[in-house]
């Protein structure tokens, strides 16, 4: 599935679906450059997960956590742990009973889970227009995308 999206608003309904329709243990990934979007779609996903905290990037701190939504919210930043990530322990959060959402998640490599779907966002002719390609991985990850898939389809 590939989705045009025109401005933040449109960005912003598509994250809020993915936020609905997610279920513990599921695994989101979040690709492409800087800049194209990656945390402003975790912000909608949080907003379908019902959280009302604020969401910041954990580029710096790596994984932040948020229990105040319907399922709780892991949200990782690997950008700058290319090299260390074996020692980060992320498995138990794959399968926690939360969503697990991951900006640069291709830095896993081996460490990849074997359930998710990812999203590459790039950015379109305009500045504020954005492409976001899904493709899903595994059985649990291709239930999550049919999930996103039919939500999207009843929008």
């Amino acid at each position: 599935m590939e989705i045009e999206l025109q401005n933040q608003e449109e960005t912003g309904r598509l994250a809020k679906i993915i936020g609905e329709v997610a279920v513990s243990c599921d695994v989101l990934i979040l690709a492409g450059g800087l800049g194209v979007g990656k945390t402003t779609l975790t912000k909608g996903i949080a907003v379908g997960l019902g959280i009302e905290k604020m969401i910041k990037s954990p580029t710096y701190t790596i994984i932040r956590e948020y229990f105040d939504g319907r399922i709780p919210l892991y949200h990782m930043d690997l950008y700058r742990v290319k090299n260390e990530i074996d020692e980060l322990g992320l498995d138990d959060y794959f399968e926690a009973d939360g969503l697990s959402v991951i900006e640069w998640g291709k830095f896993l490599g081996e460490c990849l889970p074997k359930n998710y779907v990812e999203i590459t966002l790039q950015k379109s002719s305009e500045e504020t227009q954005r492409v976001a390609k899904f493709c899903s991985v595994g059985s649990k990850g291709s239930d999550f995308y049919q999930r996103i898939q039919e939500k999207c389809l009843d929008c």
